[in-house]
């Protein structure tokens, strides 16, 4: 067994080894889904089911991303392209497309609040 698969419970284990759909986790606070949700991104990446550059990781908080770019790093050794926050996976997207839009992709976003 995979050292990332022991830590983890047999739910847990059932939803990063499943990898032929989507998968929901819904727990509460300090029950593992960070864990779970980066070891799922390893164990893709690892059995060769997809490239990194190839999954779209999206979170609420820089605090969660950071923690899980951490964690794929650790497990995997490569970075994921495509894991941030709502926000930042937008702007990336917009940046890479502004010209489609009319932008010029070095913008500067304004918050207002």
């Amino acid at each position: 067994m995979n050292d990332y698969l022991s830590l983890l419970n047999p739910e847990q284990q059932s939803a990063v080894t499943n990898i032929d759909g989507p998968v929901l986790i819904l727990a509460g606070a300090g029950t593992g889904k960070t864990r779970t949700i980066t070891s799922r991104i390893a164990h893709i990446i690892r059995n060769g089911h997809a490239y990194s550059d190839e999954i779209l990781a999206v979170t609420f908080t820089n605090k969660a991303a950071n923690e899980m770019v951490s964690r794929v790093l650790e497990l995997t050794g490569t970075n994921i392209p495509w894991l941030g926050t709502f926000h930042a996976i937008a702007a990336k997207i917009l940046r890479l497309h502004a010209e489609i839009v009319g932008l010029n992709p070095n913008f500067t976003i304004i918050g207002v609040g």
